[in-house]
């Protein structure tokens, strides 16, 4: 049991302010950006490397920047990135394991089994591989935001020890967001910290519950399916007259039978897809003698596509 005298004796005010500290507010709907980030950036790696990938949000911390940085290995590369709309700067991390994964894809070592690796620091080749990645992340990062807070990120510098990072007042508030990213079955984790200050500009629409919608998300099979609808064959029927006759009639058909068409020789006939009609055209020829249709009427409404299918 402890001693009295050892005891807290702070007062209950102090005690009431040193807990505000440690209080950091969640920020509903940046989570939802980057958990829609997860999604859309698992197929823009695995066009990258050609290879499987899958990509989760692992964790999403709330902590003060200084506690977000001590606990990042070292080495790790880490991409000090500009927020031009915000003016102010976040850090995204590559940890070694990652990096190196991705050297060994990138540099065609898929079917050798991933081995331990010694502590070291990296080489000019792989930061600029590793820029690389970051770049091609923040790239979808900054879709994933364009419909809530339209920011774009660029690269300013690389560092390797996440210890000596002043990205931003030791005790101020930050949050980290950890991916797992697993390629051609070797893992590693990416990093996101952004310090508070740097979305400041923005915070009360990321503070915001999100209560359902679409905000972009795997926008690769979007243009994978665009692609092959646009590319996909459609048959079309040129109808001249639809009649209804008797069976009694159609059985007594001969050679040289003769059928009037409640038509005129100069009148357009109806294109149609699947039953259903799609234009009008007047029936011409072509100066080779072949017959030719001159669309003169759509008979379907046009659509603008929206950002489900074009995002």
């Amino acid at each position: 049991m402890p001693d009295a005298s050892t005891s807290d004796t702070r007062s209950v005010e102090e005690l009431i302010i040193e807990r505000a500290k440690a209080f950091y507010a969640r920020m509903p709907m940046l989570e939802v950006v980057f958990e829609r980030f997860a999604l859309s950036l698992a197929p823009a790696l695995k066009t990258y490397f050609g290879a499987m990938t899958d990509v989760k949000l692992k964790s999403v911390d709330y902590l003060s920047c200084e506690s977000a940085l001590s606990t990042l290995p070292d080495p790790a590369l880490v991409a000090i990135t500009d927020a031009r709309e915000w003016s102010s700067a976040i850090a995204v991390i590559v940890k070694a394991d990652l990096l190196f994964a991705v050297i060994e894809v990138t540099m065609g070592g898929r079917q050798v089994e991933g081995a331990p690796r010694q502590t070291r620091s990296l080489t000019g080749i792989e930061k600029r591989i590793g820029q690389k990645l970051c770049e091609l992340a923040l790239d979808e990062l900054s879709r994933a935001f364009l419909k809530i807070a339209p920011v774009s990120f660029e690269v300013n510098h690389l560092e390797t020890n996440p210890q000596t990072l002043l990205l931003a007042p030791p005790n101020s508030a930050a949050v980290r967001f950890v991916l797992e990213v697993e390629v051609e079955n070797r893992r590693g984790e990416l990093v996101f910290v952004l310090p508070n200050a740097a979305f400041e500009p923005v915070a009360d629409v990321l503070s915001q519950a999100f209560t359902g919608g679409t905000l972009g998300g795997d926008t690769g099979w979007r243009s994978s399916m665009t692609a092959l609808l646009n590319t996909t064959g459609l048959h079309l029927d040129a109808v001249m007259c639809e009649t209804v006759l008797p069976l009694r009639e159609v059985l007594a058909w001969v050679p040289g039978t003769v059928l009037e068409l409640s038509v005129q020789a100069d009148e357009p006939l109806t294109l149609s897809s699947g039953g259903k009609p799609v234009a009008r055209a007047e029936v011409g020829k072509r100066n080779n003698g072949r017959i030719a249709l001159k669309l003169t009427e759509k008979l379907y409404d046009t659509e603008e596509p929206g950002h489900d299918l074009s995002d």
